[in-house]
């Protein structure tokens, strides 16, 4: 485990027995371009997984509607058989077309298909954490997810999924989903620039749920700052440091999983997990959001 790796502390999943470090991996990125078919360099993917791990990384984020399928088979190549420690986080509520467009999967047997498909091709026998994707690709909608939660607790009660959690949603639909089964993790839009969840992060901290974020560097288009470029050279760190870095600063309940699909940007994500931002480079981060 590497000095890095430790310095960004461990976060518990309320109400189990799982821990992991707050730095972690999404494996998004080892698919194709627009998350769909193949990588590029399939032996650099499988050598990005090893070497995260061997860098102390202990969990890692992925759905089987990456590539769709090839993702979860790339992890399952590298890493399996898996170490007792490593907790991977999958998601449900989404497939992919021929064209590769997202398209809603939110069905009983969407689901359960979907669920069946991840043990399959990550090669588990229950799997660790489960997202369910409730909202699309303009963000959160508000809508009832009564009916998904009710076949999430069935595959929870089955051994299939041993912990829930919820990605794209409002915190109606985390209420909403609490009174059917219990909820372990949040996972939505945020970063320094895009902070609309503010608010939920902070009554997630309270209750103890981790909060997630995705686009955690803007996304498919890089965060753009003339702050964070100023910030990050007075910190002598890049601005994509910078800002994984101030996710662990913003709160003790954010768990990152910045993707790549390169050992070099690998080791510059875990490297920011070890950045202390001063106090006033953290107001002037703050600011960024405006």
């Amino acid at each position: 485990m590497t000095e890095q790796a430790k310095l960004a502390g461990r976060f518990s999943f309320p109400s189990t027995d799982t821990t992991v470090h707050r730095m972690g991996y999404g494996a998004m990125q080892l698919a194709g371009p627009h998350v769909f078919g193949p990588p590029r360099d399939r032996n650099e993917a499988i050598a990005v997984l090893r070497e995260a791990i061997e860098s102390g990384i202990d969990h890692i984020d992925t759905s089987d509607f990456y590539g769709p399928h090839v993702v979860n088979q790339i992890i399952r190549e590298a890493l399996h058989p898996y170490r007792d420690n490593l907790v991977i986080v999958t998601k449900l509520g989404a497939v992919r077309d021929e064209k590769g467009a997202w398209l809603p999967a939110l069905s009983e047997q969407q689901l359960i298909d979907g669920a069946h498909d991840n043990l399959r091709n990550l090669g588990v026998e229950a799997l660790d954490v489960v997202n369910l994707r409730v909202g699309g690709l303009q963000g959160p909608q508000e809508f009832s997810i009564a009916q998904q939660m009710e076949t999430m607790a069935e595959l929870q009660q089955k051994g299939v999924v041993r912990h829930i959690g919820l990605s794209n949603v409002t915190p109606a639909q985390l209420k909403e989903a609490q009174g059917i089964a219990p909820i372990v993790c949040i996972q939505n839009m945020y970063n320094v620039a895009n902070r609309a969840d503010d608010a939920f992060i902070d009554q997630l901290a309270v209750e103890g749920i981790a909060y997630v974020p995705f686009f955690p560097l803007g996304g498919f288009t890089p965060l753009q700052s003339t702050e964070l470029n100023d910030v990050a050279e007075l910190l002598g760190a890049t601005p994509m440091q910078t800002a994984l870095a101030w996710l662990l600063h913003r709160a003790n309940n954010i768990l990152l999983i910045p993707g790549t699909s390169s050992r070099g940007h690998l080791r510059e994500n875990i490297a920011a997990a070890a950045s202390n931002i001063p106090p006033e480079l953290l107001t002037r981060l703050n600011s960024i959001a405006g």
